[in-house]
């Protein structure tokens, strides 16, 4: 536990301790395991640099992520309190849209609030559509002073006290289902995804509305770690070894709000993992869910070596990655299709659901 009268134990890790102060420092529960590993000792337990033979080889955002992969309690700087209505059923989202994303990538979020996020555009569906973006905090205090400002004017931002890495970005997911659970707690569905993806979401809305609870993406099976440390997915052996579970693709990703409850409780007996999406596949895998794979999502685009048809935009549901120009393109284009587009036959959805065991919980 930690002492009232000290400094947060991830305040120290990060900035050090104030002089004279006193520290107590906590232990994670030997049960506390990864899900998705044979064994514990796949898993280095806490304090993982005491325990790793190469910690100080590590690179630095894979040390940094280490020291602090314990922490998870960071207060919100900015809360938007009338995304939803927290106590009422009735009037609920059909689907809230919770958008990862940076201080600085300004002109991305505008792209997304005037084309697949506006919710006012979506044929008379604005009461069912509610949008969020997800981050961190910079260290460039201008940008700060502007995402305020920003946050005023249009209340859809929320802001932890975490400093945005890439390996802080599972800090978002397990954030956002504790805010969801008590901020929005009735919405049916949940969009998950980056702020440099673009989303079909009249096609999204018209799916969901015939599906009840799922998680459905671009599902990426049998993948291995990375053991590259010249590229920013390096994972070490001596933090986990064997392969992931099956997980969808981190671009963006469907699931139920039921779900998302489920997720926020089996996440406290899951470490965090530097990947977000692969924290994704671990968390449903404890809970015995299986990501549906759905060919609409195009998390790594359209394929190269095969000839893209001329109204191939017309029947995705999200493809990644486009800039906010290209947003602007797609959205005019799908938003009024050409006379040889208008009546394209989209592809058959899938119909998925999930099988859930609630022993594995």
């Amino acid at each position: 536990l930690q002492d009232r009268r000290s400094p947060p134990l991830c305040y120290i890790m990060k900035h050090g301790a104030p002089h004279g102060a006193h520290v107590v420092h906590s232990v994670l529960p030997a049960h506390f395991t990864s899900s998705g590993l044979k064994h514990s000792r796949d898993l280095a337990p806490h304090p993982i640099n005491n325990t790793m033979p190469d910690y100080a080889k590590l690179p630095i955002q894979m040390m940094n992520f280490v020291t602090t992969m314990h922490c998870r309690d960071y207060l919100l700087i900015i809360d938007p309190l009338d995304v939803c209505d927290a106590q009422a059923k009735k009037g609920a989202p059909t689907l809230l849209m919770a958008i990862k994303t940076q201080t600085a990538n300004f002109e991305n979020r505008e792209a997304i609030r005037e084309t697949w996020g506006n919710i006012k555009t979506l044929g008379g569906r604005q009461r069912l559509v509610r949008r969020v973006f997800l981050l961190g905090k910079s260290k460039d205090l201008h940008i700060e002073e502007k995402l305020h400002l920003e946050s005023e004017k249009y209340g859809d931002i929320i802001q932890w006290d975490f400093v945005d890495t890439f390996f802080n970005l599972t800090l978002k997911d397990v954030l956002f289902w504790d805010w969801f659970s008590r901020r929005c707690p009735h919405a049916r569905f949940i969009f998950k995804g980056d702020d440099d993806v673009f989303v079909r979401t009249p096609a999204v809305l018209d799916y969901l509305l015939a599906e009840e609870t799922f998680v459905v993406g671009d599902v990426i099976s049998n993948a291995a770690p990375i053991r590259s440390n010249g590229t920013k997915y390096y994972i070490p052996e001596s933090f986990y070894k064997g392969l992931y579970p099956s997980y969808p693709g981190g671009g963006g990703v469907l699931y139920s709000g039921s779900l998302a409850h489920r997720l926020l409780v089996v996440s406290q007996r899951v470490h965090l993992f530097p990947i977000d999406d692969v924290y994704l596949g671990m968390c449903l895998q404890r809970l015995g869910v299986y990501p549906i794979d759905h060919p609409a999502f195009l998390t790594f685009d359209f394929p190269k070596d095969e000839p893209k048809e001329p109204c191939a935009n017309h029947i995705i549901l999200l493809v990644h990655k486009r800039s906010p120009a290209e947003m602007f393109q797609l959205w005019n284009e799908t938003s009024t299709p050409s006379p040889e587009c208008r009546y394209f036959t989209r592809h058959v959805l899938v119909t998925v659901r999930f099988t859930w065991n609630p022993n594995q919980m």
